[in-house]
């Protein structure tokens, strides 16, 4: 018997491995946009004509062009040179080699509000912000220099001569006009051809229409898959101009061609979403947070049998909004989120935590035993409180731990949440308009990673083992019984 029990243990160990992602080539597995080594310095105008209002649209522009670019020392590195009157060295190519440090101190840019010396600005960038001391690379057919200068009005010194030197030292510029914006002198900036380097829109709250033809020009592989502009919940194929969808091992393609299932239905998880509802969030933007959860919601298996859904608020203090298997159904969870109310206080990231690791997998709150823990953190800023030793716990536990950045959210502080490898799960973004893709990488992360029907048909199988030995022993028990019967018989 025991024989039997460990082959059939063997079995499920191998079929219940990790599945692997079959059919895809390793390139079109991840979402990042491969790009060319580049040096990309932004050169931003923040005048006492850029309202600051409009200044944070511009800053949102930059952060979602730097969004899908593949941000390292070997790859993409970037700086910001902030102008007006004077010209601002915000940060240079070589300080920061992080995509989420990047993004960071993009949002902490103030604007300068007074003059507009453009061509000053561009010989800064000639003189310092490409030079190797700042950490641009030495010139070379294998690595771009390119500058993205963003104005709205007429410079007060010349551009002509000082931006035809920075095109003979190789830099690539891309001038963009905001506004009343002088055209002619857009042009003087701009590399050849004039009609690819020069871009004009009305007013800065439509300065994001550009995102796209940027991400598309510093992609090496411009596509719908590699730049994340797609629904699908697991795996992207590129088609070239399109693409289409597909599923890891053990799952299948639904007839909306973009969400996947597992055949038996999905997994057991206990899910819960810890949301910070400090008052650095703001009201509109807890209406996107809350999009976001029911976005992940939607891509789960919602039942008695499989996953399970809870939900804490916290800011100055932690509030349950509703515990693990209290609804039973993405209808009635959503519906759940959507009326949830906004408590904008502090921020105590580490009492939330605390909160998380005692309660909220607890059985009194609904946690099932044997059953995977996940829980996706979400805050956008600096926790007022010590967060190292909840995190820690709840890693100690098994909690599978994500944690999700926005805005002002430390980096620190979300690698130290996130459960290894850290690069796979925590996830920043500047704005909370794109929250909605970090959501897509989520909805096939948080999955149990196994195939679901084999596994199923294994447990069915040693069911089915251990009753047949079972009657068997019974059997022989009977047997048994009536040898000693027969034997007494015999002795008498």
């Amino acid at each position: 018997m025991t024989v039997i029990i460990s082959g059939i243990l063997f079995l499920v160990l191998l079929l219940c491995q990790e599945p692997g992602v079959t059919g895809v080539p390793p390139q079109l597995r991840g979402g990042q946009c491969r790009t060319k080594p580049t040096d990309l310095v932004f050169i931003i105008d923040s005048s006492r004509s850029v309202r600051p209002s409009e200044f944070e649209q511009v800053k949102v522009f930059l952060s979602q062009v730097i969004e899908p670019l593949d941000v390292g020392p070997n790859t993409t590195r970037i700086g910001v040179v902030n102008y007006a009157s004077a010209v601002k060295n915000e940060f240079s190519l070589k300080t920061h080699r992080t995509k989420a440090s990047l993004l960071q101190a993009v949002r902490r840019i103030e604007p300068l509000s007074t003059g507009t010396m453009t061509g000053l600005a561009i010989q800064f960038a000639i003189n310092r912000a490409f030079s190797e001391v700042e950490g641009a690379r030495v010139r070379s057919p294998g690595v771009n220099k390119v500058a993205i200068i963003v104005t709205d009005g007429r410079p007060q010194d010349g551009v002509k001569d000082v931006a035809a030197r920075a095109r003979a030292l190789g830099i690539e510029i891309f001038a963009i006009g905001v506004g009343r914006v002088d055209m002619h002198t857009l042009r003087q900036i701009a590399s050849e051809p004039l009609d690819e380097h020069v871009d004009y829109v009305e007013s800065y709250s439509v300065i994001e229409k550009l995102t796209k033809k940027f991400q598309e020009a510093f992609c090496a592989v411009s596509d719908l898959c590699a730049t994340g502009d797609h629904d699908c919940q697991q795996i992207c194929v590129s088609t070239g101009a399109s693409y289409t969808c597909a599923c890891k091992e053990g799952f299948t393609l639904n007839t909306d061609g973009k969400t996947c299932s597992a055949c038996s239905g999905g997994a057991a998880t206990d899910l819960v979403f810890l949301i910070d509802g400090s008052k650095s969030v703001r009201p509109e933007n807890f209406e996107l947070v809350k999009k976001f959860i029911n976005q992940i919601v939607e891509s789960l298996d919602v039942s008695d049998r499989n996953a399970h859904v809870g939900l804490v608020q916290y800011s100055s203090s932690v509030r349950q909004e509703f515990p693990l298997g209290r609804f039973s159904s993405k209808k009635d969870i959503k519906t759940a989120v959507r009326k949830m109310s906004y408590m904008e206080k502090g921020t105590m990231t580490g009492q939330a935590l605390k909160y998380l690791v005692d309660n909220s997998f607890a059985i009194s709150s609904g946690g099932r035993p044997g059953v995977p823990k996940v829980a996706i953190v979400f805050t956008d800023g600096r926790s007022q409180d010590y967060i190292n030793d909840a995190a820690k716990k709840a890693k100690e536990l098994g909690y599978k731990m994500f944690a999700v950045g926005v805005g002002n959210a430390v980096e620190d502080e979300l690698r130290e949440i996130a459960s290894e490898p850290v690069s796979e799960h925590y996830f920043y973004t500047a704005d909370f308009k794109t929250i909605n893709q970090i959501a897509k990488k989520l909805q096939s992360k948080i999955c149990v990673e196994e195939d679901p029907c084999e596994c199923e048909a294994i447990v069915k199988f040693q069911t089915k083992v251990d009753n047949l030995i079972r009657a068997l022993t019974q059997k022989l028990e009977a047997v048994t019984r009536k040898l000693a019967a027969l034997e007494n018989r015999i002795t008498v």
